[in-house]
């Protein structure tokens, strides 16, 4: 019998990471899972648990160990007995922090530490969460153009925000590693836009605060602003498929289903739940920078202003076989999980 490989998947506890701990579960992967502190162990297993093909043997399939993206502690013994890394750890805040270090060094100094120990213990395949983040914000490219994965956001742009600038920084760490230092290591980034979808739990931090929002009625008006939306079910699904599709290894591979207006993800929210205060009115592009300049939650979008960001997500579709989600279906599925535990009241 052919024994099961390891995969470590850092930051276990994350909106993303626990649906790809259930997929590899699923996949018949054996799962470390890396934590900032071992009080979310119970989170993650219980997260999981109701959702697996087999849930009986899960204690002898997921373990745990303590790790962080600021200490060097722990890294290289994690690695003991991995076969795969799947690195989705980073920061990822509701508001812009007024030092773009706070985000910026440990999204580029984790990213490194992982690769280093991943590479002193032989481990060769890599798979890194990644963003479109990293993909979109180059101002010299046309708005009217799609973006694709040799597409990549300017760091150095001064509209960027310490967010974005945190996961370009961070992929681009990653591959230079990977080409300078650990050239035997094949390196996958996955690269999503707008995560939505059914949270497997209620730790959904950042990405469902934005319908969170819109369900409380929180603003009169709507900035005129899009994303591309994927669900977090495809998300996690790319990570487990990359392990050993063909042709995957050395690429990036964005994650996208498709692009959606602010006002329209609200159109349909208040579709779906008219009694609701969902805003509907667009506001004008003038007043949002105004109130850009005093607020910081407002700030970071202000870069985003009109852009019909297109996402390019032919790759994912030949390489991993990808079937996206569409984006209203991921939406609805964010709404009800968010509506039925009663957290938009």
């Amino acid at each position: 019998m052919i024994e099961p490989k390891t995969v470590l998947v850092t930051g276990a506890s994350g909106f993303i990471a626990k649906p790809i701990v259930l997929e590899l579960l699923n996949a018949g992967y054996r799962v470390v899972g890396s934590l900032r502190t071992d009080s979310r162990r119970d989170e993650v297993r219980n997260a999981v648990r109701p959702r697996l093909s087999s849930p009986a043997d899960l204690d002898q399939r997921l373990r745990f160990v303590t790790l962080d993206l600021d200490n060097d502690d722990g890294w290289l013994e994690a690695m003991s007995g991995v076969d795969i890394l799947m690195h989705t750890a980073s920061p990822l805040p509701m508001k812009q922090p007024r030092d773009e270090n706070e985000l910026v060094r440990p999204a580029v100094d984790g990213t490194l530490r992982a690769l280093r120990a991943a590479d002193a213990a032989g481990i060769r395949r890599v798979v890194l969460t990644s963003s479109t983040a990293a993909v979109t914000n180059a101002p010299s490219k046309a708005d009217s153009e799609k973006f694709d994965e040799s597409d990549w956001s300017d760091a150095s742009w001064p509209g960027i925000t310490p967010y974005t600038k945190s996961k370009t920084l961070a992929e681009r760490a990653a591959w230079d590693f990977v080409g300078s230092k650990a050239p035997g290591m094949e390196l996958t980034t996955i690269n999503p836009c707008l995560v939505l979808g059914q949270p497997l739990d209620d730790h959904y931090g950042t990405s469902l605060r934005l319908v969170e929002r819109l369900l409380r009625g929180r603003d009169p008006v709507l900035p005129k602003v899009g994303l591309g939306v994927v669900d977090v079910a495809d998300v996690a699904a790319m990570h487990v498929r990359a392990i050993d599709r063909p042709g995957a290894a050395g690429k990036r591979i964005i994650g996208a289903a498709e692009f959606m207006w602010l006002a329209e993800i609200a159109g349909l929210l208040k579709a779906e739940y008219p009694r609701k205060r969902i805003p509907l009115r667009t506001a004008p592009d003038l007043l949002i920078r105004l109130i850009g300049m005093f607020d910081r939650s407002i700030r970071s979008i202000v870069p985003l202003l009109g852009r019909r960001q297109e996402l390019h997500n032919a790759r994912a579709r030949t390489l991993l076989d990808m079937d996206f989600i569409p984006a209203a279906e991921s939406v609805r599925a964010a709404a009800r999980y968010i509506m039925e535990r009663g957290l938009a009241d």
